[in-house]
């Protein structure tokens, strides 16, 4: 079995500690920093499943080490953050962040959380299986091409960098082709958790990746806003046959 590894990076000791023991209890490996450059030189050093950032940081705050990390990562990262910091949870996401927990938080429903973004993130990334022909299916809509056995978007054939809950999300819109979901619907199905705090999780996520895959983000053809309901991918779906 491949071990899970998971960084904890908070100026908090006692929410360091707390993560800590609750994660190994769940027999997972957990390193710690106590701030932003120690957190960008474990992530550097080691390899991790996902990383839990606080956002106000000491040396480097954690918007900034998400924004590093998202250069050459695409390692989930679930953010801290404190009730009254509203405008940096929505900077934390719009740089990458896959998703946040406001502070003072039940430490199950953090549990929770980062149980499902490893499990999403594990059909997603490398140890993807090769006996399941559906999850290997690579998708096409127009010019869109979506690889999930090499997570790889591409238009045109130009590859497009997407984090892991962004290529989730598309490749949840591709899937369903002209199904309108709300912004809850969304949530459970693409974070895999019923607990929505608020919409701008979703609304920054899909924000973020019309910038990609859009000609005009102002005006999307793609990712269609259904006023009053929610969202629909506005394309047909071809799947290719998983090689």
């Amino acid at each position: 079995m491949t071990e899970i590894h998971i960084l904890i990076a908070d100026d908090e000791k006692e929410i360091r500690e707390l993560l800590k023991t609750y994660l190994e209890r769940e027999t997972y490996t957990a390193d710690t920093a106590h701030n932003g450059e120690e957190a960008l030189r474990l992530a550097q050093e080691r390899s991790y499943s996902l990383i839990v950032l606080d956002l106000m940081m000491p040396k480097i705050d954690g918007i900034e080490v998400c924004r590093r990390l998202r250069q050459t990562s695409n390692v989930p990262i679930l953010m801290l953050t404190a009730k009254d910091q509203e405008v940096d949870k929505l900077v934390g996401l719009s740089i990458g962040a896959d998703d946040y927990i406001t502070k003072p938080f039940s430490i199950h429903e953090v549990i929770a959380r980062i149980k499902a973004h490893l499990r999403r993130y594990k059909v997603l990334g490398s140890e993807n299986s090769e006996s399941s022909p559906e999850a290997n299916t690579a998708l096409t809509s127009g010019d869109l091409k979506l690889d999930p056995k090499k997570f790889m978007l591409s238009r045109d054939g130009e590859e497009i960098a997407l984090t892991a809950k962004e290529f989730e999300l598309l490749k949840f819109f591709m899937t369903h082709p002209e199904q309108v979901f709300t912004k809850t619907q969304i949530f459970r199905q693409v974070w895999n958790s019923d607990y929505l705090e608020d919409d701008n999780t979703v609304m920054v996520h899909i924000r973020k990746l019309r910038k990609k895959i859009e000609e005009d983000p102002s005006n999307p053809k793609r990712i269609v806003t259904v006023w009053g309901i929610g969202y629909k991918f506005a394309g047909e779906k071809y799947e290719e046959r998983s090689r």
